[in-house]
């Protein structure tokens, strides 16, 4: 499923037309990157929470010569999944 398959659902479900729903649809997952970006946890219930995790600076390889690397620290936006979430998947 896409950004347009998630807003042609939406509009079915709600009556709205495709256009209002894919702002819609886009309006969320903005505020959900602001919020992020902002280092906010953004909890959605019955859903999951987005939070976002650093990963700080570490040595690696390069795997063509060996010769040591340094990788710089980085921040990744993870998932947790709601317990309603989990029990769906798991039947």
């Amino acid at each position: 499923m896409n950004n347009a398959d998630l807003a042609d659902r939406v509009s079915q479900a709600h009556g709205l037309t495709k256009a209002d729903a894919r702002k819609l649809v886009d309006g969320i997952f903005a505020a959900i990157t602001e919020a992020a970006a902002a280092g906010e946890e953004v909890s959605l219930n019955g859903f999951g929470k987005f939070k976002v995790k650093e990963n700080p600076a570490r040595e690696g390889r390069n795997p063509g010569t060996g010769e040591a690397i340094q990788i710089a620290a980085s921040k990744k936006l993870g998932f947790t999944p709601a317990k309603a979430v989990k029990d769906k998947l798991n039947g």
